[in-house]
C-alpha cells in the first residue's frame, strides 16, 4: 500500500503537492469513489486510480536540465502570455514541470521532469538538498554581512540562513558571490541579501544536488544521462533518511 499522493507522482500527475491539492479539489477517484481525504492508502496494482474521470497511466519518466534564461517563467501557464521555462523544451512530449522555481530575472540550472515524487524530495526544505547560487550584489558585502547570512536573518516566512558563503570578486561596486541553500523559500537569496542592504544584480543557480550546469548554454537543455538521474535519487534519499533519522 502506498499514499495516495505518491501514487499519482510516480504517474507524472505532479509534485505531491500538487497531487494534494487535486486530492482537495475532488479530482481524484479510488475504484469510481472521489478521494479528498489527504494520507489515502491505496493499492496501485489492484486498485483503479483515476483524474478527472480518466485511469492513470503509467507515463515514462523524464528528466531534462536546461539553462534558464532570465525572462522565462517557472510555471506551465501564464494568462499574460510571457515566455515559459517548458517553452525551452517543445521537443519533450511528455508533461513536465519544474524542480522549484527560478523567478523571472533568476537564470541558469532548471531540471524539468514528470516524476513527482523526485522533485518533492529535491525541492522539500526538511530534506535540505543542495542549491548553489552565482550571485552579484550592488555594493561589497562586508565579513560581517555574510556571517549574517551563515547564521540567519528573519524573513516573513521565517527565519533563513545560508549553508555557505564565498566572496569570489569585486566588479566595480559590486561584488560576486557563492551561496549554498539548503532549502528555497520564494525568492529566498534576494530577500535575504535585501535586509542587509544588498540589492540583488544577477543569480544563477550553478547545481542542485549532484547536477551541474556546467557549460550548457543559456536557453539549451539536455537529458539527463542515466548514472545523473541515478546519483540525483541517491542525493535525495540520503537527505531524506538524514530526515528521518537525524543524528
Amino acid at each position: 500500500m502506498e499514499r495516495l499522493n505518491k501514487v499519482l507522482a510516480h504517474a507524472g500527475v505532479g509534485s505531491r503537492r500538487r497531487c494534494d491539492e487535486l486530492i482537495r479539489r475532488g479530482r481524484i477517484s479510488v475504484d469510481g469513489v472521489v478521494v479528498r481525504e489527504l494520507g489515502v492508502q491505496v493499492d496501485p496494482t489492484t486498485q483503479e486510480v483515476s483524474v478527472d474521470q480518466q485511469p492513470l497511466k503509467s507515463e515514462h519518466l523524464v528528466y531534462w536540465l536546461v539553462n534558464k534564461p532570465r525572462g522565462y517563467l517557472c510555471t506551465n501557464h501564464d494568462p499574460a502570455g510571457r515566455p515559459l521555462a517548458v517553452d525551452l523544451v517543445p521537443h519533450v512530449h511528455q508533461r513536465v514541470y519544474t524542480v522549484g522555481r527560478l523567478d523571472e530575472d533568476s537564470e541558469g540550472l532548471l531540471l524539468l521532469t514528470n516524476d513527482g515524487d523526485l522533485a518533492n524530495k529535491l525541492t522539500h526544505p526538511r530534506y535540505g538538498v543542495e542549491k548553489t547560487y552565482l550571485v552579484q550584489v550592488a555594493g561589497r558585502p562586508s565579513p560581517d554581512d555574510i556571517d549574517q547570512l551563515l547564521k540567519g536573518v528573519y524573513l516573513s516566512d521565517g527565519h533563513v540562513r545560508a549553508r555557505s558563503v564565498r566572496r569570489l570578486k569585486t566588479q566595480g561596486e559590486s561584488a560576486w558571490l557563492q551561496i549554498i541553500l539548503n532549502e528555497g523559500k520564494n525568492r529566498e537569496i534576494r530577500r535575504m541579501l535585501a535586509r542587509l542592504k544588498h540589492k540583488v544584480m544577477r543569480l544563477k543557480r550553478m547545481a542542485m544536488g549532484s547536477i551541474v550546469l556546467g557549460k550548457l548554454a543559456s536557453g539549451k537543455s539536455r537529458p539527463l544521462r542515466a548514472e545523473e538521474v541515478a546519483r540525483l535519487r541517491e542525493s535525495a534519499d540520503r537527505a531524506a533518511r538524514r530526515e528521518l533519522h537525524p543524528t
